[in-house]
This record gives C-alpha cells, sequence and structure tokens, in this order.
C-alpha cells in the first residue's frame, strides 16, 4: 500500500500552495494594466527581443518552446502556431492560435542562420523580458517570462475561454494544472463577484 503521504501533496501551515501566487501570497502572474504597460514598451525595443515578447505575451507558450520556433511552424492563412510542448514524457506538438500581425511580425523578420526565428539563449530571452518589465515598472515574482505565461492562463480564463481550450493552448498534460487559472484572484475574482452585486 502507498503511504498517505506519497499520495498527498504536503500542505504546510503558513504557505500558500495556490499556482499563480508565491509562498508569500505575491501574485505570479502580469496583471491586465501590466500587460499594457509591458506591451507600451515592448513596442519601443528593437525588433528580435520586441518579437519575443510579443509571441510570448500572446502565445502562453514556455521560453524554450518559443526559442525552438522555426517559419515552418507558422500559419498565416489559419492564424495557428505549431509548437512543441516541453515538459512531457514524448514528443508531442500543438497549436495555438495568435493574431495575424504577431505572425506576420514574424515572417517579415525572418529566421536567423539557425533556421529558427531567434539565435539566442534562454538566459538573453530572460533578460529581455526582465529589461522590459522593469522599464515598465513591473517588479516581483510577476515581471518574468513565467509572469507572462500565468497572465495568458488567466487572461483566457477570465474571458470565459473553455478550459480544454486553455489546456491544449498551454501544454498541460493534465486538467488539474489547468485548473490554477480557472480559480481567478485579485481583480479578476473581484470582477467576477461585482456580477452579483
Amino acid at each position: 500500500m502507498i503511504p498517505l503521504h506519497w499520495r498527498e501533496p504536503m500542505k504546510i501551515p503558513g504557505k500558500c500552495n495556490h499556482g499563480v501566487l508565491d509562498e508569500a501570497g505575491h501574485r505570479k502572474y502580469v496583471n491586465e494594466a501590466e500587460r499594457s504597460k509591458f506591451l507600451s514598451v515592448v513596442l519601443r525595443i528593437p525588433e528580435r527581443p520586441r518579437a519575443l515578447l510579443m509571441f510570448l505575451t500572446y502565445s502562453g507558450c514556455r521560453i524554450s518552446e518559443a526559442l525552438m520556433l522555426e517559419e515552418e511552424h507558422l500559419s498565416l492563412e489559419d492564424g495557428m502556431v505549431t509548437l512543441k510542448t516541453l515538459k512531457r514524457r514524448r514528443v508531442v506538438y500543438r497549436r495555438v492560435p495568435v493574431p495575424g500581425d504577431i505572425i506576420r511580425m514574424l515572417l517579415d523578420m525572418g529566421v536567423c542562420e539557425n533556421g529558427r526565428f531567434w539565435d539566442c539563449n534562454r538566459v538573453t530571452a530572460w533578460r529581455w523580458v526582465r529589461n522590459a518589465m522593469t522599464q515598465a515598472g513591473v517588479r516581483g515574482p510577476m515581471g518574468t517570462c513565467k509572469g507572462l505565461r500565468h497572465a495568458f492562463g488567466i487572461r483566457a480564463a477570465s474571458r470565459n475561454v473553455p478550459p480544454n481550450l486553455i489546456q491544449r493552448w498551454m501544454g498541460h498534460a493534465s486538467q488539474t494544472t489547468t485548473a490554477i487559472y480557472l480559480d481567478a484572484v485579485g481583480p479578476e475574482e473581484r470582477r467576477f463577484a461585482e456580477r452579483m452585486w
């Protein structure tokens, strides 16, 4: 028989176990106002970093998934990108809708010598995100690549996107992972409450 502590996640007293809050209870996602400020900063940076940051914002993908993107993964006709999903035991690809302007921006920019849209490593890409977040005045756990990814999930859930689509777009293997975005917090939760008042 499997011991109980191996079957259930351990709850540590005084610790927050919610997926979109850190251990101190701070948001790990960019809210709408922060997202707007971030995007206004992104519009003023050089082309290749700008394209990556826009792509991360509108696709909800992981930074390493974005860095693997090649021209053949884009479909302007149906407004979809095909991403290789990471954090899986086997190779899985998923199709994610993104605005046509983002796809056109990538196609106009063209690929690097390595055949991908970006030839930088994760650390450089992470630094691009962090610098833009700092310029936008976004500091704390939300001012990261993961903050953009969490924001994508929260934004989709707050606009009533069906959970199965959020799961597919974000590349989650389990609905449990997607469920953290359906449990809205902060201003998003308040908007739901205001519907009842």
